[in-house]
């Protein structure tokens, strides 16, 4: 196997790298076992000090950093800044707050002292996706770092540029050899990384299959894994709505990153009501969104990251509106070498549908209509998946209502769903378990040791 980076605007090669022999591998995984100990006896103060360097590193080669995940994966280069600096802002957070996320908890009982002392684990791996290629990456490495923990790196083999670049950081900022490591591997080696009783948990961010077969790995080995998995989340217009707000929320969050990020509203379940009027002015929004070269600022929509990827969405809007979905705009691939996909919207789409059942992973937009607050909450909650949702009305107490009844692990009322350190991030049923990011971030890869002293 080898790692391909394919430029997703002509389908150029970019780089292709050779994928590690077993013996590279293996040498890896010493020089990160030598680096655990040393670095879990690292205070604090001076593994925060470094991760506030990394913050610096990253927003000193933004313009390099952020060229790369453009010309890798396809998103537009304001959007690949933006990820860029998110980096730097979860870095400092940690580097400021870990400090007291980690500080003992002290706990009255009938002991003398008794509390609880959070302590790393040793080495995680991490197995990451390409969408968001340096943003979740450092989503799980800034706080388990921070934790005394070392990270290795399983990256998706389409952005190995991406990969070899997150380690340079970490790198350029000081940190000892070994801590972050980033593995030339492929996905049948993942399983031997996990049996490495060296390696004492896992965390992915990637799609369902993926997320089974990795914690079914843990599983078997009694290791600790955190899965943040795919999304449907649902984008709920109530019949009190300020549609000019949630046409354009809805728009940014349908189609940024080319449509292609878990937490992207996906199904818009509109109130009978309101239905056609939001409608007409979505589509008008959309139809706005012009897609280009990624590099240049007037373009508003980005290609898929890949052909295949871009051939599997069409496949999945076709056969819907085969059972009947309506085409509102779009629905096709656009001619040339890119892989571009037009930005669309099918409306009426029904249970059944591959639409309705399934998270389309580019920039599609469905429509569901619901009768009332009531029923959009029953549509909402039928899904499988359990990552984000949002609400629109100009009633915060309704809002707050009915997101408190969403089943999913991050409800939004009048705003994007988007992931911020100081808030858990992750989802419920096939979305996944655990949470990244806050305390309860930090706190997934360590050991809350009680300690009782008479």
């Amino acid at each position: 196997m080898a790692f391909h980076a394919i430029n997703p605007v002509d389908g150029s090669t970019i780089l292709t790298l050779d994928n590690w022999e077993a013996s590279r591998l293996s040498k890896a995984m010493d020089v990160a076992e030598l680096a655990a100990g040393p670095w879990a006896d690292t205070p604090i103060k001076k593994r925060c000090e470094l991760m506030y360097k990394a913050a610096e590193v990253l927003r000193t080669r933004q313009e390099e950093l952020a060229t790369i995940i453009t010309q890798e994966m396809g998103k537009l280069i304001k959007e690949s800044r933006g990820e860029i600096e998110k980096c730097a802002w979860v870095c400092e957070y940690y580097a400021e707050h870990g400090p007291g996320f980690l500080e003992d908890e002290y706990i009255e009982t009938d002991a003398a002292k008794s509390l609880v002392a959070y302590q790393p684990l040793g080495i995680i791996l991490a197995v990451m996706p390409w969408n968001f290629p340096f943003w979740q990456v450092f989503r799980f490495a800034a706080p388990a770092l921070v934790a005394g923990n070392t990270g290795l790196l399983k990256h998706a083999s389409n952005v190995p540029q991406c990969a070899q670049a997150i380690e340079s950081v970490f790198k350029e900022a000081g940190f000892p050899v070994g801590v972050f490591t980033t593995l030339m591997i492929g996905s049948v080696q993942v399983r031997g990384v996990i049996d490495d009783p060296r390696v004492k948990a896992v965390t992915l961010t990637g799609s369902e299959p993926a997320g089974k077969s990795v914690a079914e790995a843990a599983g078997a080995n009694i290791k600790k894994s955190v899965l943040e998995l795919g999304g449907s989340d649902a984008f709920i217009v109530l019949d009190d709505a300020d549609l000019e707000l949630a046409v354009k929320q809805g728009v940014t969050s349908r189609y940024m990153n080319g449509g292609q990020s878990c937490i992207a509203a996906k199904r818009f379940i509109v109130v009978d009501a309101i239905a056609d009027a939001f409608l007409e002015k979505f589509k008008a929004a959309v139809e706005d969104l012009r897609t280009g070269d990624p590099m240049s600022v007037d373009t508003t929509l980005a290609p898929m990251a890949r052909h295949d990827l871009r051939d599997e969405l069409h496949k999945q809007v076709i056969e819907s509106i085969e059972a009947g979905a309506k085409i509102v705009t779009g629905c096709a691939p656009e001619a040339g070498s890119g892989a571009y996909y037009q930005a669309s919207i099918i409306d009426h789409v029904k249970p059944g549908m591959r639409a309705w059942h399934e998270e389309l992973f580019g920039p599609v937009a469905i429509v569901i209509r619901a009768k009332n607050e009531d029923d959009a909450v029953s549509i909402a909650n039928s899904s499988d998946f359990g990552l984000g949702g949002s609400v629109w009305t100009q009633s915060n107490a309704r809002g707050e209502r009915v997101a408190r009844q969403l089943q999913c692990g991050a409800a939004f009322v009048n705003g994007l769903v988007k992931s911020d350190p100081r808030m858990p991030f992750g989802g419920i049923k096939r979305s996944g378990y655990g949470r990244e990011l806050s305390h309860h971030g930090i706190r997934e890869f360590v050991n809350a040791k009680t300690i009782w002293i008479k």
